[in-house]
């Protein structure tokens, strides 16, 4: 794939990683290891929180069922430990509170692909910026135990946890009288 004069590859797997000037990190869920790094001028991970608060899985999606309204996504430099490296760029999307998770999940991905453009354009002016300040608890990986619902519990009140189900992966469920309900959240066009 060729775009702005730039060779780029997608790679799904870090065995098929080869090498180059800059290897962004988009929703990895594995480690990668020196080994992999050492074969680009630059590893830049996108993550999704106000580093180095929310370092760990799902940054976004957490805050978003704290009640987040608005996200920052940052690019920083791949490290050990994970999510530690130092930060290049930052930016922020606002949430307006209704988004579902492939809406929210839209916002992010213009986010992510606007600092990835930025750090291209950028890339021999940029320099990174080590973390500082309090990091906090390391967020959970999200396993489907985290979509439940209380049905005790008003649909208001549980909100924006409901609007960040996938309903594929994780749907929204909910134990009553002995069996367990599987909910299904989509925006109507009704309202």
């Amino acid at each position: 794939m060729q775009g702005r004069g730039h060779e780029t590859t997608i790679v799904f797997d870090k065995g098929d990683v080869e090498g180059g000037d800059i290897l962004f990190l988009v929703s990895c869920g594995h480690i990668v290891g020196d080994k992999e790094r050492g074969r680009f001028r630059a590893t830049l991970v996108l993550h999704a929180s106000e580093l180095p608060r929310g370092r760990g899985w799902s940054p976004h999606i957490w805050s978003i069922v704290d009640g987040a309204t608005s996200i920052t996504v940052c690019l920083l430099e791949a490290a050990d430990p994970v999510d530690t490296g130092d930060v290049w760029l930052r930016t922020t999307f606002p949430l307006e509170g209704h988004e579902l998770l492939p809406e929210i999940n839209e916002k992010l991905f213009a986010a992510e692909l606007e600092l990835m453009t930025a750090a291209v354009e950028q890339y021999c002016t940029l320099k990174g910026i080590p973390q500082a300040g309090d990091a906090g608890p390391s967020m959970k990986k999200r396993t489907p135990a985290h979509s439940r619902l209380d049905p005790t519990r008003s649909i208001a009140e549980q909100f924006d946890l409901l609007r960040v189900v996938d309903n594929d992966r994780y749907p929204a469920f909910f134990d009553h009288r002995g069996k367990r309900y599987t909910l299904r959240i989509e925006k109507s066009d009704d309202a």
